[in-house]
This record gives C-alpha cells, sequence and structure tokens, in this order.
C-alpha cells in the first residue's frame, strides 16, 4: 500500500493518496473530502459544479453528481447539491459558482456520453477559475487514468494540477482497485473519517505496483501514443469510406460518429463476428483497447468492423436504411439464406 501510494505521489503530483475497491467508491470519498473541506474553509460550503453528460458511478451521490439524462428520474430523491453545466463553456461555470460552492469535478474524456473531450483551453481556465474562486477542482480520472489518453494522466496534457483526482479501472490491471488522491492542501480528512474492510489490501495494491511500474518504464507510453494515432486513422479511413462523421478522443480512447442510430445492430453484428465493442451512443462507437494493442490488432479489428458497415451501407443502398433497427437484420437473414442455397 505505501509503495502504490508513493508510486502515485511521485508520477501525480499529488501527496495523498486513500485506496479503495472502485471507482464509484473514490467518488464517494471525493464528495465527503470537498464537503469537510468546505465546512473548514468556505463556510460550509457544499455544492459542487459537474458537468451536463457526466458520469461518476451508479451509488447515489455518484449518480446525483453525473448528468445522465435517463437517471434524472430514478432512486429519487437524489443527493442534493450538484449544479450542472456544459462541458467546454467556462462562463457557464462561472455562472454556476456562488458562495455555496466548494468544488468543480468533471472528466478530462467524457467516456460514457461518447467521448467528448474536455479541451485543453478550457482545463486551464477552469483550473484558474477555481483558483481564483477558492474552490477545489476535481478531475474524475477513472477512464482517463493511467496511461490510457498516452501520458500518465489525462490532466498533464493540458499541463494544469488538479486539487483532487479519482483513479480506478486501469489502475488494477483487472482487479477491484481504485484510489481518491488529494494535493496536501486540500486532504483535511482525519483518521477514521473513511475507511473500508477491503481497501488498500496487499494483494490489490501489489496488482497496482506492477501496473503503474510497467507503464512507468521507458517507450511504453510512447507505444500507447502510435497506436492512438494508428487507430485513429484507420477510424478516419472507415468513416470516409461508410460516409460516417468525425472520429474523436485522444490516445486509445477514441469514438466513431456513425451519423445514424444503428450503434446497438453494429454491436450486435460485430460480436457475431467476434469483436467487442460497445455504443455508449445510439450513434456512436467507443474503441478502447488494451494499452499493449498491436498495429496487426487494430488492422484486424478495421477489417471485421469494415464487414459489418459493409453490411448495413448494402442496406441502405437498397432502401432499408429509414429502420435500420428492423430491417437490416430482414436483409442479413435473407444473405444468409442466398448464401446457403446449393
Amino acid at each position: 500500500m505505501i509503495r502504490l501510494a508513493e508510486l502515485i505521489a511521485r508520477y501525480s503530483g499529488l501527496h495523498r493518496t486513500f485506496f479503495t475497491n472502485s471507482g464509484a467508491e473514490a467518488i464517494e470519498g471525493a464528495i465527503k473530502l470537498a464537503r469537510k473541506w468546505g465546512q473548514i474553509h468556505r463556510g460550509g460550503a457544499y455544492e459542487i459544479v459537474t458537468m451536463h453528460h457526466g458520469f461518476h458511478g451508479r451509488t447515489l451521490a455518484a449518480m446525483s453528481a453525473s448528468g445522465k439524462a435517463q437517471w434524472e428520474h430514478l432512486f429519487e430523491p437524489k443527493v442534493r447539491g450538484f449544479r450542472k453545466v456544459r462541458l467546454n463553456d467556462i462562463e457557464q461555470v462561472e455562472r454556476a459558482i456562488t458562495a455555496n460552492t466548494v468544488a468543480v469535478m468533471l472528466e478530462p474524456i467524457q467516456g460514457e456520453a461518447g467521448v467528448f473531450v474536455a479541451s485543453d483551453a478550457f482545463l486551464r481556465d477552469l483550473r484558474a477559475l477555481t483558483k481564483r474562486h477558492g474552490i477545489l477542482l476535481i478531475l474524475d480520472e477513472i477512464q482517463t487514468g493511467i496511461g490510457r489518453t498516452g501520458t500518465l494522466f489525462a490532466f498533464q496534457h493540458a499541463g494544469v494540477e488538479p486539487d483532487v483526482m479519482v483513479l480506478a479501472k486501469g489502475l488494477g490491471g483487472g482487479i477491484p482497485l481504485g484510489a481518491l488522491v488529494a494535493h496536501k492542501d486540500a486532504c483535511c480528512f482525519a483518521y477514521g473519517d473513511q475507511g473500508g474492510t477491503f481497501n488498500g489490501n496487499a494483494f490489490a495494491t501489489a496488482v497496482g505496483c506492477a501496473v503503474l511500474e510497467e507503464i512507468a518504464k521507458p517507450g511504453f507510453l510512447a507505444g500507447v501514443v502510435e497506436a492512438g494515432a494508428h487507430l485513429a486513422k484507420r477510424l478516419t479511413e472507415l468513416s470516409q469510406q461508410y460516409q460516417c462523421a468525425e472520429v474523436r478522443g485522444r490516445g486509445l480512447l477514441l469514438a466513431l460518429n456513425l451519423q445514424s442510430e444503428i450503434g446497438p445492430q453494429v454491436v450486435g453484428l460485430a460480436l457475431q463476428r467476434g469483436l467487442l465493442i460497445n455504443a455508449p451512443r445510439t450513434d456512436t462507437l467507443r474503441f478502447m483497447p488494451a494499452l499493449t494493442v498491436t498495429r496487426q490488432e487494430i488492422d484486424r479489428m478495421i477489417a471485421i468492423l469494415g464487414e459489418v458497415l459493409k453490411e448495413f451501407s448494402i442496406a441502405t443502398e437498397c432502401g432499408f436504411g429509414r429502420r435500420p433497427a428492423e430491417t437490416i437484420p430482414q436483409l442479413l437473414r435473407i444473405h444468409a439464406e442466398i448464401a446457403a442455397l446449393p
């Protein structure tokens, strides 16, 4: 546990770490830390400004902080104290800050929303704004941290440093492990404020050490950048071939806008062909391969996806494009029946 905390401090520039078993648990800790900091330093301020379409987890406070429209009426009443604003709109953030505001919390890239990037300029402006108002900046790096975007932490692209950071997913390399990380000036927890039976156990933190030590080796992150550039190039070629829209994201967290609400159907057909992808939006495919993915594996994925999109392109050309959810599977069944004829 101590070794992993030291590694995180060395590479992040922050000073204190509390280990958790999941990202949502770490988010809950960040919310609690911010509210206690507000009690001590901002006269009881407790509100946190978060982003529309943001995703922070499925516990009650994490859902309350998230900006998913589908969750608006689930599990009411939710935890109060979260004001939602648009990503990359610094003026709207500033208007949302009041005497009750203690922090701004966001993902550097909104992964669940469909891979929308907080621009470097926005993060720099946000860092300056929060310092000017004397409030905390909390970055949810659960998806973007641990090398996913080509730097160890996504905030490093913008050259800023948060007061609080939340990690999980990649940190454990498949083992349940999360972390609440804070600058010493923001860490106001007393011993016993946070705890947990399995938090920081020797097995999970040994895995975390192995992950960080591997990613910190010379050349590893350069490989992520190279693989991400190759994936973006191949997705752009695919988009041009099948009249899709933009490729967005950073490093090995990318999305392809299909420009049509066929995402779930594409995912289903790709799975039948041996390719596992997902559609966070009905018009978007998301790509988060292993950080060790090879160019050959990317090319194989593109080949499979290209065949899938070709089937949808044929369906559209045949006049079935208006209701793909119903007509394309029907067309594919017809293709299969024809292929089976003697």
